[in-house]
């Protein structure tokens, strides 16, 4: 490893990153002898950096044989920094390029304890009435409500889902778990007029590496300009835009979806 010079640079918790960079970059656990020989520190230093790694969980050292990986300490940084990852800002370009090819207005919704809410909007047409603006609380027949209740985790979803599903009759009740059915194989909804005539949606979801529901990208405009149908042009590209933002946050779509 080469040597840090820099008088802005602790040399020791470098030298320390160095090493786990090492262990990391090899694609296997290593040896003493075998991370001596790569990182050409004396002896008896990497003997101390070794040992403090292991003991605060940096590093881990299988007693069978010797040989050194990354510790658990790392991979709980690692879900930690990806969980506090800001979803908003990493998204907004790809919300800008969706707005940019289809011509209409582009939500990005979260899930509340009341349901689905607006968190960003563009607008395509101003003064353009699409039934919903920053904060609204979305309903369950909404494009965006479809997906959250097809992929929301349970305990989060199950009040008011029960509220939702009170409102409907029975016929409605069976119309909804049919459009659930289609979302979760499809992982895409389409809505037509559920908050204001004329206006339709379409929606997709955005998972992490964990296969979280991070969230909710909805695309809303007039009837005939939203696509109805999974074979419409509009709705494989929105496809194609659900598999991208996905990945950026560690989920393939090739997974099939339950």
């Amino acid at each position: 490893m080469a040597e840090i010079k820099s008088t802005n640079v602790i040399q020791s918790l470098q030298a320390g990153c160095d090493l786990l960079d090492l262990i990391s970059s090899s694609g296997k656990p290593l040896k003493y002898n075998e991370i001596y020989e790569l990182s050409k520190m004396t002896k008896s230093n990497l003997h101390k950096y070794l040992h403090t790694l292991t003991l605060v969980g940096l590093l881990y050292r299988d007693k069978s044989n010797g040989q050194y990986s990354l510790g658990s300490k790392l991979v709980e940084y690692g879900m930690k920094a990806v969980n506090q990852e800001n979803v908003v800002e990493r998204v907004m370009p790809f919300l800008k390029e969706i707005n940019q090819t289809c011509k209409n207005t582009v939500l990005l919704t979260s899930w509340s304890p009341n349901g689905p809410i607006v968190t960003r909007l563009i607008n395509a047409q101003e003064g353009l009435n699409i039934g919903a603006q920053l904060g609204t609380v979305l309903p369950s027949m909404s494009a965006a409500g479809k997906v959250f209740s097809a992929f929301m985790d349970d305990h989060l979803l199950k009040e008011w889902k029960a509220k939702e599903l009170e409102r409907m009759d029975q016929d409605q009740q069976a119309h909804f778990e049919q459009e659930m059915q289609f979302v979760r194989a499809k992982g895409i909804a389409f809505a037509s007029e559920p908050l204001v005539p004329s206006i339709s949606s379409i929606a997709f979801p955005i998972f992490n590496f964990e296969v979280k529901l991070l969230g909710v990208v909805v695309v809303v405009g007039f009837s005939n300009t939203i696509a109805g149908k999974l074979d419409d042009m509009m709705s494989q590209y929105l496809l194609m835009m659900r598999n991208e933002i996905s990945e950026a946050f560690g989920y393939s779509f090739k997974r099939k979806l339950k």
